[in-house]
């Protein structure tokens, strides 16, 4: 039997790892969950979510000055303003669309069959766009047009689907509107920050009553590996992808979809 401190590392490293590549975190604790027993009981489930903030605060360790420029910056320079206008807009859709939907997607969409062939649906269109030949037009992710931000923000509600990946959704739609392969990735962290950030509150709140002190000490371990890992992980994924492209990603999520359709169609 798995000890809750091993799961509790594992899961955080699973969340590291997966939250900012294209791969879908959800999708694999998903997978984790059905093939090899990690948080498939009640407050675990929880936990994937909570984790998800030290994975957020990684990103704002990382840029942390830049964007103490920019909120700095929003009292007097009408281009930060516009910037967190844009995020906000970016964030909107998905806070919508889950208020509305968010139920019934978890009731009929958080199945691992859903998740594998998503996965590999996902890896195919990152093959596809990696081949197109895009002229990239923006390359500054602060500095994105409005209506940028909006339709990059509404391709982020597709990533309620498990498996699509939120950072894979928001890339693609930011490269296919114009932007460079950094600066898609750049903001697609950004937006992350209100999106997780109100997700964890929310399912916070949801389980505060059910939550023992030695739940917040599994919690703690899974926040801090998950900001390690995650600290790790945008720093390599930023260059790789702006040498190499997205085809170790699209492959990674081929392979995984393909072997999760092999174990349950074995039954596993």
């Amino acid at each position: 039997m798995m000890s809750d401190t091993l799961r509790a590392v594992l899961l955080g490293i699973v969340e590291g790892v997966t939250e900012f590549l294209p791969v879908s975190s959800t999708g694999h604790l998903l997978l984790a969950e059905r093939f090899f027993g990690l948080g498939d009981e009640g407050f675990w489930k929880s936990f994937a979510i909570l984790i998800q903030l030290g994975a957020i605060l990684a990103i704002v360790a990382l840029y942390f000055f830049k964007l103490y420029r920019v909120a700095i910056g929003a009292l007097t320079n009408p281009d930060d303003r516009r910037f967190i206008i844009g995020v906000l807009i970016a964030f909107l859709p998905a806070v919508i669309v889950g208020l509305i939907a968010g139920k019934y997607i978890k009731a009929l969409l958080f199945d691992p069959w859903v998740v594998c062939f998503s996965l590999i649906v996902g890896g195919a269109i990152l093959l596809w766009v990696d081949q197109i030949d895009l002229k990239p037009r923006e390359h500054d992710a602060t500095r994105y047009p409005l209506m940028m931000y909006l339709w990059i923000g509404v391709a982020q509600c597709l990533a309620m689907i498990p498996g699509v990946s939120r950072s894979g959704s928001t890339i693609v739609a930011a490269m296919l509107l114009g932007g460079d392969k950094r600066s898609a990735a750049e903001f697609s962290f950004f937006l992350a920050i209100p999106t997780m950030v109100g997700a964890f509150v929310y399912d916070f709140y949801k389980s505060r009553a059910e939550m023992t002190s030695d739940h917040l000490g599994l919690i703690a371990i899974g926040f801090v590996v998950s900001f390690i890992t995650a600290m790790i992980v945008v720093k390599v994924f930023l260059d790789y992808v702006t040498r190499h492209g997205f085809v170790l990603f699209a492959w990674w999520r081929v392979i995984v979809g393909t072997l999760g359709l092999i174990a349950l169609a074995l039954g596993k």
